[in-house]
């Protein structure tokens, strides 16, 4: 494939961006060709989603332009770039969860007749034709707030294919999505290749990115460290342009002594509207320092599993005991304070307050560690939230910031230490990798392990095979609501886990021939 057989759409030149405390992009050059899949990678904070929310209106560059089939434009606005045929699939879902599908596709662009009515009935066909183009059968009426966020990352998805973009931005699109949503994304995008449209593809996912790119460029830190046709490159060549290293480490700890049991879950059930079990009478336990991964697919029913544990749902059975000890109040606070803590799976929904800053979010749910009589102690407070930062590397300018202004896998960081502050016996951790480069997942790997070899047992969810075997000291498989399958870290193989969850053949397989 030689880079003649595609032009260039668009251009970015020179692009500097600079934010109060820090320098997000530094004469940064990029290039969207069409009817290709134009990878950018980095690690979190690289400056990824700056420059794309920069092309897509969001943002506007301090320096350097924008062209647009080599004439230079001005974005003032994202509808400026809609205009100009430029649609984004944000990273953070960007919809209202009390509006219908239809609605958040066609936000701002409603149908109307005449000018004046919105045309609902023709939202609804439209909406019909998108999600069968995605191969779902999500109602256009469905509330949004309903649905999975998978089912989520879906609608945002038809969102932007609605507009019939000539370049189309995608932001991590297959972060929530199972294997068999990724591979129905993958036919859209070589469709859409197929109709010339550019596509900008941002994913931490690398084998991913090989599978499916076309040209590749990687940021390091604001700068580019690599621009190269994707048949150029290999995984190991990533990863050194991103980190400046050769490997991709789980930094799986030594072994160490597990303890007793410190926590069980018996009976654990959650009744499903219209019959049957979400969550079907689930059992399992931990010991002190132990890791215990949960495999298995989307709607698995391992974030309702989770949900149970932490009292979410009134109507939820089963008991729940810390070191022996039940915790008989179905009520967050409480399970928070019996020594439970969870880092849910939508940060942005429920791990974070978006306009608060980073050290208020840090020590959001443990606050009363930092009152004295009727004040908090702001001295301590600072002090703690600047250790558990430095602790688990997370890059900030100060803690006063916004959380909003950091990027995914930092703000994902902030949850973990938020989640930390509490003190639990217990963690939860939904899809704690979600959003987050190979680099951040090294570091709240090693993380994990540290806190697992002090004491603190660990359960977390992930739907990514490889984590799973490598964290794990066991592995629960769920599917359809059951524990399917349990395994030892020492007997455990990725054909039993796959097998386990329900999967009909292993789609984690190496891609073998990717660029003949």
């Amino acid at each position: 494939m030689s880079e003649a057989v595609h032009d260039i759409a668009l251009s970015v030149r020179k692009v500097t961006k600079v934010y109060p405390g820090t320098i997000a992009l530094k004469s940064v050059d990029f290039d969207a060709r069409k009817g290709a899949v134009n990878v950018l990678v980095g690690e979190n904070g690289a400056g990824k989603s700056t420059l794309m929310k920069i092309i897509a209106g969001v943002e506007r560059p301090s320096e350097g332009e924008i062209l647009l089939d080599g004439q230079p434009i001005r974005l003032l606005s994202t509808q400026d770039a809609i205009r100009h045929g430029i649609g984004i699939v944000f990273q953070e879902l960007n919809l209202f969860p009390n509006m219908s599908v239809a609605e958040n596709i066609f936000i701002t662009r409603e149908r109307c007749r005449m000018g004046f009515d919105i045309d609902a009935a023709v939202m609804r066909e439209e909406t019909r034709k998108i999600m069968r183009r995605l191969e779902h059968d999500i109602p256009p009426d469905a509330m949004v707030g309903d649905l999975r966020i998978g089912q989520q990352q879906i609608v945002e998805i038809a969102k932007t294919l609605s507009q019939d973009a000539r370049i189309l931005i995608m932001d991590e699109p297959t972060s929530a999505l199972s294997a068999a949503e990724v591979e129905i994304l993958f036919r859209v995008i070589k469709e859409l290749k197929a109709q010339g449209v550019a596509i900008v593809y941002i994913s931490h996912r690398l084998e991913e990115l090989v599978r499916i790119g076309d040209y590749i460029t990687v940021l390091r830190d604001g700068s580019i460290t690599g621009s190269r046709t994707m048949k150029d490159v290999d995984v190991p060549w990533i990863v050194r342009s991103m980190i400046g290293a050769a490997s991709k480490d789980y930094a799986k700890a030594d072994d160490h002594t597990l303890g007793d049991e410190i926590f069980r879950a018996e009976n654990i059930t959650l009744p499903r509207q219209g019959g049957g079990y979400t969550v079907d009478h689930v059992s399992l336990s931990l010991k002190a320092g132990e890791i215990v991964g949960i495999y298995g697919l989307m709607g698995a029913g391992r974030t309702e599993l989770f949900d149970c544990i932490m009292g979410r749902y009134p109507n939820a059975g089963g008991k729940v005991s810390i070191a022996g000890k039940e915790l008989a109040k179905p009520d967050v606070a409480a399970r928070i304070a019996g020594g439970l803590a969870l880092i849910p799976e939508d940060r942005k929904a429920e791990g974070l307050v978006q306009i608060m800053s980073i050290g208020d979010n840090m020590t959001l749910a443990s606050l009363w560690n930092y009152v004295r009589g009727i004040h908090i102690d702001r001295k301590k407070e600072r002090s703690a939230v600047e250790r558990f930062v430095r602790d688990l590397a997370i890059k900030i300018a100060s803690p006063d910031h916004e959380v909003a202004s950091l990027s995914g896998g930092n703000q994902q960081k902030v949850v973990i230490g938020k989640a930390l502050m509490t003190g639990p016996k217990v963690l939860l951790m939904d899809e704690p990798s979600r959003g987050i480069d190979v680099g951040a997942k090294a570091e709240v790997f090693r993380t994990m392990r540290k806190l697992a070899a002090q004491g603190l047992g660990i359960l977390f969810v992930t739907s990514d095979l490889e984590e799973v075997m490598a964290l794990s000291d066991r592995i629960i498989v769920m599917s359809k609501g059951r524990v399917t399958g349990e395994f030892d870290r020492a007997e455990a193989t990725e054909e039993a886990v796959v097998a386990a969850s329900g999967i009909g053949h292993d789609v984690t397989s190496t891609i073998t021939e990717l660029h003949p």
